[in-house]
């Protein structure tokens, strides 16, 4: 991005409204999220993200400047959380071979228990705060949509 004149950077009041739009439903429903999480398990949806990235991964385990990117935390921030996880252990912290800097993440058994106790929560949250307002068909188009904004 570079800085431009004026009239380029013009955002008529209607597009202004879908930014705004936009910020407070996601907001809303990561709120909503944590909260079902919270009040039901105990547990933050930044502990669960970590949890269900690992899991998804190959061998249940990812680098921690990986694993940071993909939950969209500072990778000071995803160490003290993981740090924390590992105290409940609910994951390890590996050192990676023959990089004395790195380390990995990993899902242990716990952390997999624990995953799939309050994924029912999780899922239900989505279907109800988000997907299950929408037909098949508007998904869709909502995924194309967002996808553009992705790139």
């Amino acid at each position: 991005m570079t800085a431009t004149d004026g009239a380029d950077l013009r955002v008529t009041p209607e597009q202004l409204e879908v930014w705004r739009l936009f910020i407070r439903v996601h907001a809303r429903v990561l709120r909503r999220l944590e909260a079902d999480l919270q009040e039901y398990h105990g547990m933050s949806l930044a502990w669960y993200d970590v949890l269900a990235r690992l899991l998804e991964a190959d061998e249940r385990r990812l680098r921690m400047t990986e694993l940071a990117e993909r939950v969209m935390l500072s990778p000071s921030g995803l160490t003290r959380l993981v740090d924390r996880m590992a105290d409940d252990g609910l994951v390890r912290r590996v050192q990676a071979e023959g990089d004395g800097r790195g380390y990995f993440a990993v899902l242990t058994d716990a952390g997999y228990e624990r995953l799939r106790e309050t994924s029912g929560t999780h899922l239900r949250g989505i279907r109800e705060y988000v997907v299950g307002r929408f037909s098949d068909d508007e998904l869709r188009t909502v995924a194309e949509l967002l996808k553009r904004v992705d790139e």
